[in-house]
C-alpha cells in the first residue's frame, strides 16, 4: 500500500522504540558494532530526506506536519540487498533434490544443469514475461523491509538477451518503489554455443562496442564477472573489467566462493566497488580489498543452501574491512529473497552481532552499490528510506527469525507499505 503525503507536507515518524542510528558508509569492520541507539526517538522528514531526529520530546514540528506513530517498534534505515541475481525465469527444484542427494554444485553446472539451464529459461521469455515473473519477487522484498536491490543479468549470455535482461530491470524499477541497481554480469558463464571456447564468448558477450551500448544507454552501472574454478580466469575478468571501466561502468566481481585462484586480489588491483562471496579468501586477497577500499559483500545464505563452509566474516571484520551481507537470490544457489532471513544467518552461523549485521545491510550494503553519500543511513539530509520494525529493540528482531516484522516501510518520506492491520 503507497500512502503519500501531501506535497510538500513534512512526516513526522514518533513513538519509535529504538532508533538505530547508522552511520554512513562504509563503516569498517572494527566500528560495524558501534550504532548509537536512541530510545524514545523521533525522525522528521523534509522533501522526503531526513530533517532531524533525536528524543521525541525534542521533536521539532512543522505547519501541517503528518503524524506517523511507530507505536513502540525500533525504526532502521531501510534495509539493502547488494547481490541479487533478479530477474531471472525457470525452475530448478531438480537440482535442489540432486544436491541434497551428494552432487556437488560444480557438477551440476558442468553437467549442462546450473547457470545454462536459467539461461535457456531467460532466452526463451520475452520482456513483459521477465518483467511479470520478478515484480511479485520484488513486492515480497518491500514487505521485508528492502528499499533497494541490486538487480544482475547474466541469464541472457547473448548481447541480445542480455541487453533484455536490463531492459527488464529498467521496467521493474518503474513499475514498483524499490530502488533498482543494475550490474551487467555477462561473464557469468559460457552458454552452450560456446561450450570449450570461453576467449571467444567473452569478444562476444565483453566487445566494447556492446559495453559502451549498455553504459550510454544507463542500462547497468556495473559490470561483474564471475572469476573462480569453473568459471572465468583471472586473466579473462581482468580483461573484461579493463574495457568495462574504459566503458564507465565501475566494477565488481563474484570471487572466491568455490576455489581459490586469485579473484579477491584482482577486485583489489582493479579497485572493484565490491568482491562477492569470499567463502575461500586468503590473506593477500583480503589485504587487496583492504587497501582498494573495497567492500567485502558476503552471502551467507548461499552457503546455507548449498550446505558449503561460510566466509569468514568475522576474520574480514577483524581486518577492518567494511563488510556487506546479501542474499545472492538467485534460481539455483540461493532461492532465499528474504534479506531479514539471511541477516538471521550471518548472526547464529557467521556469529555477527545485530549491529554489525545491521550495518552490512544498510551503510555498507549501500557502499558496495555507490550510493553511501545519500543513503543506508540515519542522517541528516539523507534520503528517508526508512522501516520501522513491531519489536522494541535490534536484539528482539534478531531473536525471533521467520517472523513477519516489518510494520512499515517508508521511501523517500512516503509510506510504501504498512502491514494492514498497522493502524497510520
Amino acid at each position: 500500500m503507497d500512502t503519500r503525503t501531501a506535497e510538500g507536507a513534512s512526516l513526522l515518524v514518533t513513538r519509535i522504540g529504538t532508533l538505530a542510528v547508522v552511520p554512513p558508509g562504509p563503516v569498517p569492520g572494527q566500528h560495524m558494532r558501534d550504532v548509537p541507539l536512541v530510545p524514545d526517538a523521533a525522525v522528521l522528514i523534509r522533501d522526503g530526506r531526513i530533517a532531524w531526529f533525536g528524543p521525541a520530546r525534542e521533536a521539532p514540528l512543522d505547519e501541517g506536519t503528518v503524524m506517523l506513530s511507530a507505536h513502540g517498534g525500533c525504526v532502521i534505515p531501510g534495509l539493502i540487498d547488494a547481490h541479487t541475481h533478479i530477474p531471472f525465469v525457470g525452475d530448478r527444484s531438480g537440482e535442489f533434490v540432486r544436491r541434497l542427494a551428494g552432487e556437488s554444485y560444480l557438477s551440476i553446472m558442468e553437467s549442462g544443469g546450473g547457470i545454462r539451464s536459467t539461461c535457456r529459461a531467460v532466452r526463451s521469455a520475452s520482456l513483459d514475461e521477465l518483467v511479470a515473473a520478478n515484480l511479485p519477487r520484488l513486492h515480497r522484498m518491500l514487505e521485508y523491509g528492502v528499499t533497494r536491490v541490486e538487480c544482475k543479468s547474466g541469464y541472457g549470455l547473448s548481447p541480445e538477451h542480455e541487453l533484455k535482461q536490463l531492459e527488464a530491470i529498467r521496467e521493474l524499477d518503474r513499475q514498483q518503489p524499490i530502488d533498482l541497481e543494475p550490474t551487467f554480469l555477462g561473464a557469468h558463464a559460457l552458454p552452450d554455443e560456446f561450450d570449450g571456447r570461453p576467449d571467444e564468448f567473452l569478444e562476444t558477450i565483453a566487445s566494447p562496442a556492446l559495453l559502451h551500448e549498455v553504459s550510454r544507454r544507463g542500462l547497468a552501472f556495473f559490470c561483474d564477472v564471475f572469476c573462480d574454478r569453473g568459471a572465468f580466469t583471472v586473466e579473462q575478468a581482468r580483461r573484461v573489467l579493463e574495457r568495462a571501466s574504459a566503458a564507465g561502468l565501475r566494477p565488481k566481481l563474484h570471487a572466491d566462493e568455490l576455489a581459490q585462484i586469485g579473484a579477491s586480489s584482482l577486485a583489489g588491483e582493479l579497485r572493484a566497488v565490491s568482491a562477492d562471496h569470499l567463502e575461500c579468501i586468503d590473506d593477500a586477497g583480503i589485504a587487496a580489498l583492504k587497501a582498494a577500499g573495497a567492500v567485502a559483500v558476503v552471502l551467507p545464505g548461499t552457503s546455507f543452501y548449498l550446505g558449503i563452509p561460510h566466509c569468514d566474516a568475522r576474520r574480514l571484520i577483524d581486518a577492518d574491512v567494511p563488510v556487506a551481507v546479501a542474499t545472492d537470490y538467485n534460481p539455483g544457489s540461493c532461492m532465499i529473497e528474504s534479506l531479514p532471513w539471511v541477516m538471521n544467518i550471518a548472526c547464529c552461523q557467521l556469529r555477527m552481532l545485530p549491529t554489525e549485521v545491521l550495518v552490512a545491510c544498510t551503510a555498507n550494503a549501500a557502499a558496495a552499490l555507490d550510493v553511501h553519500r545519500r543513503t543506508g543511513a540515519v542522517e541528516i539530509g539523507y534520503d528517508a528510506d526508512l522501516t520501522v520494525l513491531d519489536v522494541p529493540s535490534l536484539d528482539a528482531w534478531f531473536y525471533t527469525p521467520g517472523r513477519p516484522r516489518v510494520r512499515a516501510v517508508i521511501k523517500a518520506g512516503h509510506v510504501v507499505y504498512r502491514r494492514p492491520e498497522y493502524a497510520l
